[in-house]
């Protein structure tokens, strides 16, 4: 696997040779360093930690920088299992990864919706809106019989919406500029902007 933490900078739009325009997330990959790593004969699996981000270390607590030793302390850490390329402890890794690479998946937290109701949270069609109806919005009755006289689990009812790890797959590399350092993802990409991401080459 391929993956390196990234930075939503947000949505514009660009144009093809023939005119075609594309909606696209701008995604700012900044140098990732590998801040430890995990071995199958130590940990019983192959992965890497990477860091992102410089952080003061007054900002840090003195047993979460004790892991970073000579690299340094770092804002994000993120754990990469089986990654596939050849690295050690101090390298720097980023937007060069994605230069031959055609589709990528996106994880990433969603953006917060609040407490919302089954139209919005489920797609519920609703009631009629004529006058006189009493069913717009409401999710309808979600009682059972005598048997089993109770609300079944996993019933679609309203309730908190977004603000939860989601992964968007298979999201098309339009542009790749590594003297920015910044890659075009075609369609969105979850989270607000400025928020952090992880951006992988796609595993289907």
């Amino acid at each position: 696997m391929i993956g390196v933490i990234a930075e939503k900078i947000g949505m514009t739009q660009v144009f093809d040779e023939s005119g075609v325009l594309t909606p696209v997330t701008v995604i700012r990959i900044d140098d990732n360093v590998v801040v430890d790593q995990r071995i199958p004969e130590k940990n019983g699996y192959s992965a890497v930690i990477l860091g992102y981000g410089d952080v003061k270390e007054s900002r840090i607590s003195k047993p979460y920088i004790g892991q970073f030793g000579e690299v340094g302390p770092r804002k994000h850490l993120k754990e990469v299992r089986d990654f596939e390329i050849e690295c050690k402890k101090g390298d720097t890794i980023g937007i060069e990864l994605f230069e031959n690479i055609d589709t990528v998946d996106i994880i990433g937290t969603s953006k917060g919706k609040g407490y919302q109701g089954v139209m919005k949270r489920h797609n519920f069609g609703g009631g009629r809106k004529t006058h006189g109806s009493k069913f717009h919005r409401a999710n309808g009755s979600t009682g059972m019989a005598a048997w089993p006289s109770r609300v079944m689990k996993n019933t679609k009812m309203p309730g908190r919406m977004g603000g939860a790890k989601t992964t968007v797959q298979n999201l098309k590399v339009v542009r790749v500029d590594a003297e920015k350092k910044v890659i075009l993802v075609a369609g969105a990409v979850p989270g607000v902007p400025k928020s952090i991401i992880m951006v992988r080459k796609s595993i289907k």
